[in-house]
């Protein structure tokens, strides 16, 4: 096919420098009867060219283009692929899947014709607007110690500068938020005036009908104390974020290529991946420190102590000595059965308190339906109720470790009555919880490894015998455990 270009060429060649028709067309790459055609015509192929005839063949989807049409107006990325499955199953006897190429054909020409949303470049000041936001990390394939590492990170960006912040967290939680803006800010030593965020549930009330009370109170409680105005964008409109979410490609990017020089994706520990990525950042941040000694001109004075980073949660303990903390379940000290508590959510722990008293601290559940139950809550009641042992729904958490699991196994065994197998555990467990775990553990491990029947009595024995010695417990002696416990 000759272009104009070519066309255009031709015609100097032959004008201008009186070069044969023949010599200019190979000059100008195109044979001598195009040549001939293009001189005589005086016109340009663009302007030879016949508009395309129209198909004579029937449209098979002009019975269903108005209904295609109302899903690709919802959703303009709707993939035409997806479009005709959904006619092929409403109209089986109407559409076949070798359709699929003239379907796309419709489906494209029509997004052609609809006019495209415009973005517009803003100008950031400097010190005016921060941009947060999470953003998940799997895909990078961290693992710590050979285990999988799943994790989120919370991302802090100055509009202006493109300076950033990140913390790993496990959750999107306002405990993840709070935490990590305000490391943010006390590193850079001032606030913007601004801070904005998406749609996020730790942040923004998503179901509230009143948009001058769209934030939740722990968030606006944060920004207040630190003099910042809240901002969020529009659902679904991740651009209004742009910076932030341009950041996460980035930083992801960085990451990539420094996880493929160092060869390795494990790590030895989560404060060892904290120090990888901590480096990475301040390499990303060091192009950018004109721009920052801008921003820091303009940012606000931060409060002399930092907010604590807890969310609170008024909850009441149920009849069951436990409390459901968003969708997990924690045991607590019986005394409070009945009671109202307070729970403060942090990152990695959860307090519960009454009275202004701290009852009970523990690790903090990640992921929904979990739960967290300690003997040392509930054994009391279960020497006294030992039937209700057996079909208890957390009774998986009632084995300190794998020796206790074990040593229930080698009771059940040696008990046919399954009663009383619970029985003695439970007094063993009891007996945990009066008299130290470890050394419980010490004397089961002992009874385990000797083959001795594993009673009270026998573990009181070596729990209280005097002078005892020291009990050297090796790795073979748990392989040889756990092998009589897979026969």
């Amino acid at each position: 096919m000759v272009s104009d270009p070519q066309a255009t060429y031709l015609r100097k060649l032959v004008r201008r420098k009186a070069m044969t028709i023949k010599a200019a067309a190979a000059k100008a790459a195109m044979c001598e009867s195009s040549a001939h055609k293009y001189l005589r015509t005086e016109k340009l192929p663009s302007e030879l060219k016949t508009p395309p005839r129209p198909s004579r063949r029937n449209d098979a989807f002009a019975g269903v283009w108005s209904e295609c049409v109302q899903f690709l107006e919802a959703d303009p990325k709707m993939e035409a692929k997806a479009l005709l499955e959904y006619l092929l199953d409403k109209y089986p006897d109407q559409f076949k899947p070798s359709q699929l190429r003239t379907f796309q054909r419709r489906v494209r020409d029509w997004k052609a014709d609809r006019p495209k949303e415009v973005f517009f470049a803003q100008v950031y000041e400097p010190g005016d607007r921060a941009q947060s936001d999470f953003t998940c990390m799997n895909h990078l394939g961290i693992t710590l110690q050979g285990t999988p590492f799943p994790h989120l990170l919370y991302h802090f960006v100055l509009t202006y500068s493109s300076w950033e912040s990140v913390m790993v967290c496990e959750s999107e939680s306002f405990a993840s938020l709070s935490a990590g803006f305000q490391n943010a800010v006390y590193e850079l030593g001032g606030v913007p005036r601004m801070h904005q965020t998406d749609s996020m549930s730790c942040a923004v009330k998503n179901r509230s009908g009143n948009e001058s009370d769209v934030f939740t109170e722990s968030y606006k409680e944060l920004m207040d104390f630190f003099g910042v105005v809240p901002r969020r964008t529009q659902p679904r409109r991740p651009n209004e974020n742009g910076k932030v979410e341009q950041r996460h490609y980035r930083l992801k990017r960085a990451m990539e290529n420094a996880l493929t020089l160092r060869g390795s994706r494990d790590f030895d520990s989560q404060g060892d991946y904290e120090r990888f990525l901590t480096k990475i950042v301040r390499r990303l941040n060091a192009c950018r420190q004109s721009e920052l000694e801008q921003e820091r001109d303009a940012l606000g004075a931060l409060p002399a102590q930092r907010l604590d980073s807890f969310e609170r949660l008024p909850v009441r303990v149920s009849c069951g000595s436990t409390i459901l903390v968003k969708t997990n379940r924690y045991s607590v000290p019986s005394t409070l059965i009945g009671q109202r508590v307070e729970v403060r959510l942090y990152v990695d722990r959860i307090e519960v308190w009454r009275a202004q008293t701290l009852q009970e601290q523990m690790p903090r559940l990640y992921g929904e339906g979990r739960h967290s139950i300690h003997y040392l809550h509930v054994i009391r009641d279960l020497v006294r109720k030992p039937g209700a042992f057996a079909g208890y729904r957390y009774r998986a958490d009632l084995f300190p470790s794998r020796v206790f699991r074990m040593a229930y196994d080698a009771l059940k065994a040696a008990h046919t009555v399954a009663l009383a197998a619970d029985k003695v555990y439970l007094r063993v467990l009891e007996l945990a919880a009066n008299e130290g775990e470890s050394g419980v553990e010490a004397a089961l491990t002992h009874l385990l490894a000797d083959k001795t029947p594993i009673t009270l009595e026998a573990v009181q024995i070596l729990l209280h015998a005097p002078e005892s010695p020291i009990i050297h417990v090796t790795l073979e002696s748990y392989d040889g455990l756990l092998a009589e416990e897979v026969r």
